[in-house]
């Protein structure tokens, strides 16, 4: 055996003695570089290096360094946890965005008490510096050393299969688990089936925290045992965790389904069922004015509005393919007549057949279809989240039909006016997200067809300028699809609109053209939802906005406030000017004391608070009060009128 081996150390040629680890090679400290890239895999700062290998740093402020951080502190959670509940068998426990958590079987849910007892012994443990050691096993030993925990036995028994590949426990290849040892003994102080890697020690977490806990099916399956899932986060630093909390904290005052009630905008009435919502005259009118909005761009830009049932026979969906890959997400069918029947998922198969009732030419093309289409998914309940995942929706949806010559510069076109809205309703930083297929047996079609499409949408996504990234597998069944990706005024950042193309589902109904040649023609058809779904994008602004929406979005624009009841009158007959322009307005003249109508319009979140007392009758002025606070006294009524009409023609916040 050679004594020196010769490694790439980031980019370099280097020689090391045998025997070198990655964590030697690369002089690593735990602390700012806590793993390792071996020939492009994630290792242990631990592992020997080989003649040959490419060993790259994994910081701990990388998203990878801080999966491995989180990982590793939910192996130390579950330690701490069957410290203190030692009849606790152990489910499974990855790292997910922002956090990590694992799953338990328990006699009792946790409470909050045992939370804070779990989170104060993971800090002792963090701060014995209890070092993570990896041992390969064989299945039957890890059998044996796992008899206690049924869980486990059951991932084992998934080795090498498809599910398997996804956990955190297991994979194809050989098993391995995890010891935390004592780092002065080397005592076992408890282990875990495990893949890793991990961070070397216990003292290379930083920083973290324990957030909730919840009830959990194992493996996702509502006919599995529920299970007991604690969540936490963890961090590189405790400044960055600081940063998430806050982050947190801002984001549970957004919550649409909290400012919805407050704003009585809309309700989740249980009578009607989970994700089924209904809109108040307040809410209604934000959708209204949306809908108003995107009729009139799209009247523009060449669209032509059609409509189409709820329901539908059962069959639609098998030309369109979307039965054998879609079932598991629509409701159940129901008879009728001796015929099955479904509610509409969505709204293309019903298109198309507009596109096929009578003959086409390409003279008509491209054919620019759209709807305000009410489609209904099963989703499940755990999933189900106030306006952002509902099962009853309603989708500004619209089927572009067009010649293969017409497709990419319609593509184009599409993006810049799907943009260019979403701009409009005050969002504007993007980035774009390509969904292509992979190897797996759930997508139609010519192979050939995908390519073309894909390259198509990545044209247009690079020519946007915008960043791009690849989400490979993500694509629709029938083709791939560029997504919207947009931040709100926090920083999160949520999946809007979508453009996808499709080649397949136009041959599986038959649709053709004539073109210019005489011959028939199969078109190309460009699928686009700009808000996803009403309710869902009316969720996100109300987050974006916490609820304070620009005038032309908000129910109320203005409120006219008089400082005693004399100046009703006024006020009234200035109401009467700002309707005469289509602003919504109203005058308070409750009993309550001019204090405490301001107090209900700034609870409100009204843009536009008119004042009016003696000196404002006199003058034939107003005083204006903004959301901010600021006050500008002794505005002329028609100038004060004109100022709240450019603010809501020109869509700007104030």
């Amino acid at each position: 055996m050679s004594a020196e081996l010769r490694i790439t150390l980031a980019g370099a040629e280097r020689v090391v003695a045998a025997g070198t680890t990655a964590g030697q090679a690369l002089d690593a400290d735990g602390r700012t570089v806590i793993a390792a890239r071996v020939n492009g895999e994630a290792r242990d700062l631990a592992c020997p290096l080989a003649d040959g290998d490419a060993v790259e740093p994994i910081e701990i402020s990388s998203e990878e360094g801080r999966a491995i951080v989180r990982h590793s502190t939910a192996h130390v959670m579950a330690q701490a946890v069957q410290e203190l509940f030692p009849e606790a068998k152990l489910g499974i426990g990855p790292p997910v965005d922002n956090g990590f958590y694992y799953d338990f079987d328990v006699a009792e849910a946790f409470h909050p008490d045992d939370l804070k007892r779990i989170e104060k012994r993971m800090r002792e443990i963090v701060k014995q510096g209890q070092l993570f050691s990896r041992r390969p096993v064989g299945d039957d030993e890890a059998r044996e050393e796992l008899a206690d925990e049924p869980y486990k036995l059951e991932l084992i028994g998934l080795k090498g299969g498809a599910d398997a590949e996804e956990s955190v426990e297991v994979g194809a290849g050989q098993l391995t688990i995890y010891d935390n040892l004592d780092a002065k003994t080397g005592e076992l102080h408890w282990k875990d089936l495990c893949r890793g890697p991990h961070v070397p020690s216990t003292r290379s977490i930083p920083a973290f925290k324990l957030m909730r806990s919840g009830g959990a099916y194992w493996r996702g399956s509502e006919k599995n045992p529920q299970l007991q899932r604690i969540y936490g986060t963890a961090w590189e630093s405790r400044d960055k965790q600081d940063e998430y909390l806050k982050l947190l904290e801002e984001a549970e005052k957004r919550d649409h389904r909290k400012l919805g009630a407050e704003l009585d905008l809309f309700s989740f009435p249980p009578e009607l069922g989970s994700g089924l919502p209904v809109f108040h005259p307040k809410g209604g009118i934000i959708r209204k004015e949306m809908e108003d909005y995107m009729r009139r761009r799209q009247a523009e830009a060449g669209y032509e509005f059609v409509n189409t049932p709820h329901i539908t026979k059962s069959t639609l969906f098998e030309t369109s393919g979307h039965l054998p890959w879609y079932a598991d997400d629509m409701f159940p069918p129901f008879e009728l007549e001796g015929v099955e029947y479904r509610v509409k998922p969505m709204n293309c198969p019903m298109h198309n057949l507009i596109f096929r009732a009578r003959g086409r030419s390409y003279r008509e093309l491209p054919l620019r279809l759209c709807e305000f289409g009410s489609v209904y998914r099963y989703e499940k309940s755990g999933v189900v989240h106030g306006l952002t995942r509902v099962r009853g929706m309603t989708q500004d949806d619209s089927h572009i039909y067009c010649t293969r010559e017409q497709m990419v510069g319609e593509i184009k076109s599409l993006l810049t006016f799907v943009l260019s809205v979403l701009r409009d309703f005050g969002l504007s930083e993007f980035y774009l997200e390509l969904s292509t297929r992979d190897d797996s047996e759930k997508f139609i079609g010519d192979p050939a067809h995908w390519d073309e499409a894909t390259e198509a949408l990545r044209e247009t996504a690079v020519e946007s300028g915008l960043e791009l990234v690849d989400d490979p597998g993500g694509a629709a069944f029938y083709g791939p699809k560029i997504s919207v990706q947009a931040k709100d005024a926090i920083g999160r950042t949520w999946q809007l609109s979508t453009i996808q193309l499709d080649l397949n589902q136009p041959q599986r109904f038959g649709l053709e053209y004539q073109a210019a040649d005489g011959s028939r023609q199969t078109p190309v058809m460009i699928h686009r939802a700009l808000f996803g779904s009403i309710e869902r994008f009316l969720g996100v602004l109300t987050e974006h906005y916490a609820g304070a929406f620009p005038p032309w979005l908000a129910p109320v624009q203005v409120v006219g406030i008089p400082i005693a009841d004399t100046h009703v009158p006024y006020l009234q007959d200035v109401a009467k000017k700002l309707r005469e322009r289509g602003i919504r307005v109203e005058v308070d003249a409750s009993d309550d004391r001019m204090q405490k109508k301001i107090r209900n319009a700034q609870k409100a979140k009204v843009p536009y608070m008119l004042l009016a007392g003696d000196d404002d009758v006199a003058g034939g002025a107003v005083s204006f009060r903004y959301r901010s606070g600021e006050q500008n006294n002794g505005v002329p009524v028609d100038r004060a009128v004109a100022e709240i009409a450019d603010a809501i023609e020109r869509r700007i916040q104030v």
